[in-house]
């Protein structure tokens, strides 16, 4: 076979026979590339698919054999037994109680099923003790590992990587180990079952990773531009606010989402260190048991509730995360 070489600049005639003879391989490895993003997309789906389903179905449905995966007739039954607490109504005052015609339309499909809502259930004030935890803590890691990070970066500290390693090490232990002796020095300073002792223990266990991942990300800024904006008369912590915290926004969005995690589906310190007063979601979706039966439906409908806000979070920093790929490709 004749081998050709090229003479001479490519010409736009050229160039565009050059493209088109490679094009079709690169096309073909394109789909298949994008054929297995879609097929791993829909495996990972599956679960959220499974609760999403779960929680429209009815009681019966839900242990029906087959099982209905996707032909069932949707309903908010899982929802209202989540939300609200409701007590049976008596056979002789069942028909009275569903003619009254002040009744909404959750308390009329309850009197469809003998019940009588009483109120708001625990889940509502649990879920909003996660969310007051989880942010607070979030917020203080977020911040004071912002700080450390950037001393570690920029200063020479003595003991320096001593003092990391002694950081990183507060995440070594599992929870279950050191459960008893917080439990036991909770009970003695009174932080048992209260958001404080909760906010400061989970900011405690994410600040190692705060200081870690944002010191990496600091580390990428050139020192040269804080240079150069005191020079011209900023102060350091002007330097610091004007010019490293913009380009750090990248590391301290996707700190922000790893810290929030960690706390919003922490089960082990929340299950042992509180009761009822800071008691959080992840403990009370699992014990939730229904009137002869675990009620699968709420459970469903009580972890998809649990998803939304670190979803709604996750999606609105989604950009911060995206440059967070690319995040030290800076040139000096």
């Amino acid at each position: 076979m004749a081998k050709f070489e090229e003479v001479g600049p490519r010409t736009p005639v050229t160039e565009g026979i050059r493209v088109d003879m490679v094009h079709p391989r690169a096309r073909f490895w394109r789909a298949v590339q994008a054929v297995a993003v879609i097929v791993i997309a829909i495996i990972m789906l599956i679960p959220v698919y499974g609760i999403l389903s779960t929680s429209f179905k009815t009681r019966a449905d839900v242990v029906s054999v087959p099982p209905k995966i996707f032909l069932f007739e949707p309903t908010l039954e899982g929802f209202l037994f989540l939300l609200t607490d409701r007590a049976i109504i008596a056979k002789g005052g069942l028909e009275a109680f569903q003619q009254r015609e002040d009744l909404n339309w959750a308390e009329r499909f309850m009197a469809e099923r003998g019940m009588e809502i009483t109120g708001l259930s625990q889940y509502t004030f649990r879920l909003r003790n996660s969310l007051i935890i989880a942010g607070l803590s979030t917020i203080a890691s977020v911040v004071l590992g912002l700080f450390a990070a950037y001393a570690f970066s920029r200063f020479n500290i003595p003991g320096k990587n001593d003092l990391l390693f002694f950081i990183l090490s507060t995440r070594m232990l599992p929870a279950v180990v050191v459960t008893i002796p917080l439990f036991l020095m909770y009970r003695q300073l009174n932080l048992h079952d209260t958001h404080l002792g909760m906010i400061l223990l989970y900011t405690i266990f994410n600040l190692s990773l705060a200081v870690w991942l944002l010191k990496g990300f600091i580390d990428e800024i050139p020192r040269e531009y804080e240079e150069a904006a005191m020079i011209d008369g900023y102060s350091r912590f002007q330097a610091f606010y004007k010019i490293v915290l913009p380009q750090a926004m990248t590391g301290i969005a996707a700190t922000t989402v790893f810290c929030l995690i960690f706390a919003w589906n922490e089960y082990a310190f929340a299950l042992m260190l509180t009761s009822d007063t800071a008691r959080t979601a992840p403990p009370s979706i699992v014990s939730m048991l229904g009137r002869g039966g675990i009620e699968w439906a709420s459970i469903a409908a009580g972890t998809l509730g649990f998803l939304i806000p670190v979803v709604i979070v996750t999606f609105a920093l989604r950009q911060y995360l995206l440059r967070g790929v690319t995040f030290g490709a800076v040139r000096q």
